[in-house]
């Protein structure tokens, strides 16, 4: 059973080759399991498909296990915004099997980037708005009060 908390859900796979020699997936995998459903966040909501629509950078992750992750099954992942700074937002994640068990939960911390420019930007107000809808309001001045983002 779905979190209600989170409004974005996407389903992922765990795959044979995700599996250790204990049995289960690896504990690596859990990051992929994240940035699948991050990037269909970032598809879905923000509405940025392509490779040169990934403008941020990933600058921190954390992981929780709760139970093992077992071959075959389909994996719910929940994702939502949590803060929304001025350069940077944090994004958690709840990976749930189909019966609704919790399995892991985690968080990651991105940051807008522009390759080119080889720099951290602003949010852009299309982003801004679009996460907002889905997962705001955010608290004013949320994340501001770190000068880096």
């Amino acid at each position: 059973m779905p979190d209600a908390e989170f409004r974005f859900h996407h389903p992922v796979d765990v795959r044979f080759k995700d599996i250790d020699v204990g049995g289960h997936a690896h504990h690596s995998h859990a990051l992929v399991y994240f940035e699948e459903a991050r990037a269909a966040y970032w598809r879905d909501v923000v509405g940025r498909h392509g490779l040169d629509d990934v403008d941020y950078i990933l600058a921190e992750a954390g992981i929780r296990y709760h139970q093992r992750v077992l071959w075959p099954q389909r994996l719910d992942v929940g994702v939502r915004v949590a803060v929304l700074g001025r350069k940077h937002w944090v994004m958690e994640y709840e990976v749930r099997s189909a019966g609704g068990d919790k399995l892991v939960s985690g968080r990651t911390v991105q940051i807008m980037y522009d390759y080119a420019g080889g720099r951290t930007t602003r949010i852009p107000d299309d982003v801004r708005e679009a996460v907002s809808a889905l997962d705001g309001p955010f608290g004013r001045g949320e994340g501001e009060a770190d000068s880096s983002g």
